[in-house]
């Protein structure tokens, strides 16, 4: 049981009658020129299409298809990357032919599966959080797991999403606490 803003007492499983107040604060939330679940649809359809196109660009750079990793990618001109080797976050990113080609030699013939493990969207902004669970040949090194704990943060500009943010870390099985402690002394 508990007391309404009237004053009047009501039983808890028992229907609340909303105020005008409520009524009108309600209605003058939404949109009225798009219904609700219309936004709510056109916010998880974009979200889908992020995710899509994650699994796409991933798959091509572990491959080193960097030519099909480039036409699928639109990376913001203010990007910064903290990349899985540690290090300061850098900013933007080096498309230009000599630098995918070094690209594309460095990682090959990878398999990729993504893991989403949460996702976060508002009207400009949208956020994947996710597991990228991955095999593949990196850096001349014999092919291994390189799975990686990963978040990106895509930017709405005009019609186009764009990749303002990304985080990742090798971290996917968890380490002792000596073991976390040695990685932060460097």
């Amino acid at each position: 049981m508990f007391k309404q803003g009237n004053g009047k007492t009501r039983h808890n499983g028992s229907p609340a009658t909303m105020t005008r107040r409520a009524v009108v604060t309600t209605a003058a939330a939404v949109p009225l020129s798009v219904p609700l679940c219309v936004g709510l649809a056109a916010a998880e359809d974009a979200v889908a299409d992020l995710i899509k196109v994650a699994e796409e660009k991933n798959a091509a750079f572990m491959r080193g298809d960097m030519d099909r990793w480039a036409k699928i990618t639109r990376i913001a001109p203010d990007f910064t990357l903290m990349q899985p080797f540690g290090g300061p976050a850098s900013h933007g990113f080096d498309a230009s032919p000599k630098r995918l080609a070094e690209l594309a030699q460095y990682f090959r013939n990878g398999r990729t599966k993504l893991q989403v493990a949460q996702t976060y969207r508002s009207e400009r902004l949208a956020v994947l959080v996710m597991i990228e669970q991955q095999q593949a040949e990196v850096g001349g090194l014999p092919e291994q797991d390189w799975s990686l704990r990963v978040t990106e943060v895509y930017r709405k500009e005009g019609l186009e999403w764009q990749l303002a943010h990304r985080h990742a870390d090798p971290l996917v099985h968890r380490i002792t606490l000596k073991q976390a402690a040695a990685l932060a002394r460097g």
